[in-house]
């Protein structure tokens, strides 16, 4: 088999007409192959996520990575960009859901694409993820351990009006949650109360939680990086969307 990608940064029109940069990894080869979309994680659109696509795409899916930070300070590094939008009060849901939903249209309609599309998302992303999963028609989703679904009255903004958890009946697709036991922002009782609501929606889905794991497991470039719980979480990542997008 053909083994080779094309790993480049591209254009989609997102939330308002505005042309937002995207990092697009896709195998070569006759296909068909599904599509993801990576949210990247509130660190911003930086080094590690970008080889979060590339892994996908050497997995034989093709995979997007859009900036949505990069309204906040166009051009400017993921540092800086990501300062911004924390500073903004966070990237609007509404934004989120335009701006994920261009970079669905873009591997969708890739020439060798199957037609089925995921999302996967990490810390903030991981809570955009479990947003976009409710509001757009999707394949897959996965939630690595993301913050804030669970959220109090007090906690909402204009930015952020409805909790996600509350977003639960709409969820369209089937769901993995990968989650640390030592992680308190989801705590495991938020977690807890996300897998009862989902439950009581009736919804498919599969939680894990990986006992001596904290935050942002996956992050290969912070302490918070965990070996097994990573490794592990990768094997239920892609056999995960092998099942539901292949």
């Amino acid at each position: 088999m053909y083994d080779g990608m094309l790993a480049e940064t591209v254009t989609v029109v997102g939330d308002g007409g505005d042309r937002i940069p995207a990092y697009l990894a896709r195998p070569l080869g006759p296909g068909p192959f599904p599509g993801i979309v990576v949210i990247h994680h509130m660190p911003g659109y930086d080094p590690p996520t970008r080889a979060i696509v590339r892994e996908f795409a050497a997995s034989r899916y093709a995979a997007i990575c859009p900036n949505l930070h990069h309204r906040y300070a166009p051009g400017a590094n993921h540092v800086d960009a990501a300062r911004a939008a924390r500073e903004a009060g966070g990237v609007p849901d509404a934004q989120c859901i335009a701006d994920v939903a261009a970079a669905v249209e873009q591997v969708r309609t890739i020439p060798n694409a199957n037609g089925k599309v995921g999302v996967i998302g990490y810390c903030s992303g991981g809570r955009q993820a479990y947003v976009v999963a409710c509001n757009l028609p999707l394949d897959a989703a996965v939630d690595c351990y993301g913050g804030n679904v669970v959220m109090s009255s007090d906690k909402l903004t204009p930015a952020q009006p409805v909790a996600p958890i509350d977003m639960t009946p709409n969820l369209g697709c089937p769901l993995l949650g990968l989650f640390g036991a030592e992680d308190t922002n989801p705590a495991p009782e938020q977690v807890a109360e996300i897998e009862a609501a989902l439950r009581a929606n009736g919804k498919n889905f599969e939680f894990h939680t990986y006992d001596g794991a904290g935050h942002a497991f996956f992050t290969v470039d912070r302490p918070n990086y965990n070996v097994d719980a990573a490794t592990d979480g990768w094997e239920k990542i892609l056999d995960f969307f092998a099942r539901h997008l292949t």
